[in-house]
């Protein structure tokens, strides 16, 4: 698939639009039960059950001695999960909010010298954090590449970062899911409202917010693509990644459509019949070249 080569990566309206978006979600979010930080603060974990899963797969004996960055990190609260378990991570968002907000959690709990966060967009990374082959584990989950023009630049980004024999994890929602929309559809299905193999850019005007339902966004424009998966495994496997996990799954940690329902531990799903995945999951290894 052939996106806009002529786009800004790291400057342009839309990414003051989706900046101003998130800024302004912040304190929403703070605020909201949605991100309840109860059990990060009694030093526990407020990973979602696919990630958590995940990581205790790759990293069967602990993260102790594990070096993480967490790309697009919003206000940190994964971050300080991965640091409660004992790594050392460096979380990485563009929202100067949210940023502050993850500076001022890790304080609190008395691991900001384990707990580095840097405000920058995540195409700006390598300049922002000039340090290549330096980290265990990249980490990225949930709401992430939706947002970003070019997974081809993204998946570089996160070659760059790793050391050989390091390991990506990334978890999002499924694009086959992200061809739907609302609750027109018959008993409440979400309808058909988007191309799974559109290049063309999505442009939403919704001042509503997924954790706080009462939310107004003054904030309301935001700028999304959809990336298929081919697209984003063919990135991944193009800058140098062996693919080592896929998996799908009928859940995510947010009520994706109307009809969702809670499924336990913060999750949701389809009501009934299990129609298609809701998400999916990548772990992938740094081989020893990197594609600049």
């Amino acid at each position: 698939m052939e996106r806009d080569r002529d786009l800004d990566l790291t400057s342009g309206d839309w990414l003051d639009a989706n900046r101003a978006n998130w800024d302004e979600r912040v304190p929403v979010h703070v605020a909201s039960p949605f991100y309840d930080r109860a059990d990060l603060r009694a030093g526990g974990s407020q990973l979602d059950p696919i990630a958590a899963a995940g990581i205790a797969r790759l990293f069967p004996d602990g993260l102790d001695g594990v070096r993480v960055l967490h790309l697009q990190c919003h206000f940190g609260s994964d971050t300080l999960s991965l640091v409660n378990a004992g790594a050392t991570a460096v979380g990485l968002d563009f929202s100067r909010p949210a940023v502050e907000e993850a500076r001022r959690m890790a304080a609190e709990l008395g691991v900001a010298d384990r707990a580095r966060f840097i405000e920058a967009n995540v195409y700006d990374a390598r300049h922002r954090l000039p340090e290549p082959e330096s980290f265990d584990l990249v980490f990225t989950t949930w709401g992430t590449i939706g947002w970003l023009p070019d997974v081809a630049e993204w998946a570089r980004i996160i070659a760059w970062f790793l050391k050989p024999g390091g390991g990506l994890y990334f978890a999002d929602g499924h694009p086959a899911a992200f061809v739907f929309d609302g609750d027109g559809g018959p008993g409440g299905l979400p309808v058909f409202s988007y191309p799974y193999t559109s290049t063309d850019v999505i442009e939403f005007d919704d001042p509503s917010d997924y954790a706080d339902p009462e939310a107004r966004l003054a904030s309301s424009r935001t700028v999304e693509w959809i990336h298929p998966l081919g697209e984003v495994l063919g990135a991944m496997r193009d800058a140098g990644l062996a693919i080592e996990r896929f998996a799908e799954h009928h859940e995510v940690p947010w009520q994706i459509f109307p009809i969702a329902v809670p499924k336990g531990d913060g999750m949701y799903g389809w009501p009934a019949e299990p129609w298609l995945p809701l998400s999916y999951e990548v772990v992938a290894s740094r081989a020893s070249a990197v594609v600049e």
